[in-house]
């Protein structure tokens, strides 16, 4: 199985967002131990925070942003992404 990538996370969330201001994080070594990162010792990575501030949240409840995080990182989910933990922001929040 392929793994999640800090890289190409960033990379997705730029290109669907084009965000003002973007942080992605690897928070996989705090979840060391845990039944979904069993068998990690690899590095992959497994639970990311995301802060994103984008135009593209202007108008839209915390759900419609989540969604939308949740929908540009689909594939990798299915690479092995097991949590995303989202802050969302429109400028000037």
């Amino acid at each position: 199985m392929s793994q999640a990538n800090l890289s190409e996370i960033r990379t997705t969330l730029e290109a669907g967002l084009s965000p003002l201001s973007l942080k992605v994080e690897d928070e996989s070594h705090l979840h060391a131990g845990h039944m979904h990162n069993e068998g990690r010792a690899d590095g992959g990575v497994t639970h990311v925070r995301v802060s994103v501030v984008a135009e593209a949240f202007a108008g839209k409840s915390r759900v419609e942003r989540h969604r939308l995080v949740n929908a540009l990182l689909a594939g990798e989910m299915a690479k092995g992404l097991h949590a995303l933990a989202i802050d969302t922001k429109a400028p000037g929040e």
